[in-house]
């Protein structure tokens, strides 16, 4: 099990600071599981025992920050070195050296209780509200820690943000929600997660999720929901200049090895169904860093939405990443160094209490 996070963080090679002051070394992510007794969904129904997946970097004695994935991913999604690699080094925004990182697998999500391990289709219709007070009674009761520095997360993880502040103001100093809006889902950003959800229902072969093998529309729905919303208008152009090399980029991501289960992956894009922040922003206390790209299909800057949301706020800007043939759209902000030199600044800003 170790082994697969020691895989994936070995492409960081972080000369990353240990616990030891002065000793200089290569960070190995902790690996932990936490059970979260009755835990309670806003359905009313309860799980005698969530467990929730998590790993952390650093020594906890540092200031701790929490990061949140995005929707269909986990926390190894955040250990690659276009993010891992820019933020937790030496020296760099995140250092682990002073911090303790605490990435969480969302409910659903990587290694914490979901719909594959057995309930299937039974499972309970969770939403980012539960999922955010599971990763709350981790930090609270799991890791006993009473109040957090930051907590930073893309895309669904941005949204997951916004609900913290929200939910537990008085738990942060900061907040930095990326690639997402505090708003509900409207627009593209539903639609085509809609064409997801409804495609696997309509599926035969999903069979109200008591499927033996999985149903090949889930591959094919989700292929098309990151060709129609992520990527960029410049980025990928530049990657499928041609019908020729656009047919072979399709090609190969319909070809590549698909992990994903149905049920799991319904779950993931229904849970964002009734999400809405913006209905109590100003319970919001901590100071925000909002990031988004210009370039980002989900959340099209032409709206206006982030400028006209944020201005309910004491404490809150928007950093946008100018759009290039080098940015990926709603993809952009996984890439660290797009933005880590805004959140330096922004955290020398943000007090601490």
């Amino acid at each position: 099990m170790i082994g697969r996070i020691l895989r994936a963080a070995a492409g960081l090679a972080l000369a990353l600071a240990t616990g030891a002051a002065g000793a200089q070394g290569v960070v190995v992510p902790k690996e932990g599981q936490w059970v979260a007794k009755d835990f309670r969904f806003h359905t009313g129904e309860t799980m005698p025992e969530l467990r929730i997946h998590y790993l952390t970097i650093g020594d906890p004695k540092g200031e701790p920050v929490l990061i949140l994935h995005g929707t269909a991913g986990s926390g190894q999604n955040l250990l690659s070195p276009a993010f891992a690699g820019e933020l937790f080094g030496p020296g760099q925004p995140l250092d682990a050296a002073k911090h303790y990182i605490i990435i969480p697998d969302a409910i659903g999500a990587g290694k914490t209780t979901k719909p594959s391990d057995g309930l299937k289709a039974r499972f309970p219709r969770y939403n980012y509200g539960d999922m955010v007070d599971a990763q709350y009674r981790l930090v609270s009761e799991g890791l006993g820690i009473k109040r957090l520095r930051l907590v930073l997360g893309n895309s669904m993880g941005g949204m997951h943000v916004w609900l913290w502040g929200v939910k537990y103001p008085h738990m942060m100093d900061a907040l930095v929600p990326m690639a997402c809006q505090p708003t509900p889902m409207a627009g593209r950003n539903w639609l085509t997660r809609r064409l997801i959800i409804d495609s696997i229902r309509g599926d035969p072969d999903w069979r109200g999720g008591e499927y033996t093998a999985q149903p090949k529309s889930a591959q094919f729905a989700s292929v098309f929901f990151q060709a129609a919303t992520n990527g960029g208008d410049q980025g990928l152009h530049r990657q499928a200049p041609n019908r020729e090399k656009a047919d072979a980029l399709l090609d190969a991501r319909l070809k590549a090895p698909f992990r994903g289960d149905a049920n799991d992956i319904l779950y993931q894009w229904d849970s964002s169904r009734d999400f809405d922040a913006s209905a109590h922003l100003d319970r919001v206390q901590a100071h925000v860093l909002a990031i988004n790209a210009a370039d980002d299909e989900r959340n099209p800057p032409s709206l206006g939405i982030m400028e006209r949301e944020l201005k309910r706020l004491k404490h809150a800007r928007l950093h946008l990443i100018p759009a290039s043939d080098q940015t990926s759209g709603h993809g952009t902000t996984g890439q660290a160094k797009w933005w880590k030199a805004e959140l330096v600044k922004f955290l020398s800003e943000v007090p601490r209490k």
